[in-house]
């Protein structure tokens, strides 16, 4: 059994990469991207796709809708450039059975980190798939943050203890993941950094995209002998 997270549905919604027209300002600083709203008084419901009829919506509090604007073009992100390669997976299936953690989300926090670049360097010194800071990785026991095994295992256990210490909430994991722990128990939350708030909003995008191909492809027909069944 995999580690139920709790990504929150304002940052889930958020960060979905859907074909959006208009983007909703929260005044909690998060954003909703959206193809359209309606405004109900004091609920407006920011639709999800263009079928007003049976398609996804969500209701948000009007007086927590700070303005509207056009939604900026996402970036033409595939896929493959997220899915880990044959090896990577390997490791990641290896520390997601050590960690109960989703292997779609280890894959995605390692995306967005280091975008599978086992040799990166962050400016800061942050070393390795998982962009771990040579004082953490001592203290995580790693001797070559380079060596891809021990950097995500590394990694993965602290991604771990940080989930332990949010109740599974994948936002303030993150966060911490990215700005320290200090900085979330200084906010109670995540803080309003720019670079933390759209660093989680890139994993959780990743997530996304990698459950949605999942989704496409368990819904393709399977064709044996002529005959098609989904």
């Amino acid at each position: 059994m995999h580690r139920a997270l709790q990504f929150g549905l304002l940052f889930i919604l958020a960060v979905t990469q859907l074909p959006a027209a208009e983007m909703a300002n929260l005044r909690n600083g998060f954003n909703i991207r959206h193809e359209h709203h309606e405004s109900f008084g004091e609920i407006t419901r920011l639709y999800l796709d263009n079928d007003t009829a049976g398609g996804s919506f969500m209701d948000v509090a009007t007086s927590q809708i700070a303005s509207f604007e056009p939604a900026p073009s996402e970036p033409n992100l595939t896929i493959d450039q997220i899915s880990p390669t044959q090896d990577l997976n390997a490791i990641i299936s290896n520390a997601s059975s050590r960690s109960r953690i989703d292997p779609d989300f280890i894959a995605s926090v390692i995306y967005a980190e280091s975008g599978n670049n086992p040799r990166a360097v962050s400016p800061k010194g942050a070393q390795g798939l998982m962009q771990l800071m040579p004082e953490t990785a001592k203290d995580l026991g790693v001797t070559n943050s380079f060596d891809p095994a021990e950097n995500v295992d590394a990694g993965v256990r602290f991604l771990e203890e940080l989930l332990h210490r949010y109740n599974d909430d994948a936002a303030k994991a993150l966060a911490a993941y990215n700005a320290g722990p200090a900085r979330v128990q200084q906010y109670n939350g995540v803080p309003p950094f720019r670079e933390t708030r759209s660093y989680i909003a890139r994993v959780i995008g990743n997530y996304n995209r990698l459950k949605s191909a999942q989704r496409r492809q368990h819904s393709k027909p399977v064709c044996e002998s002529g005959e098609c069944r989904k």
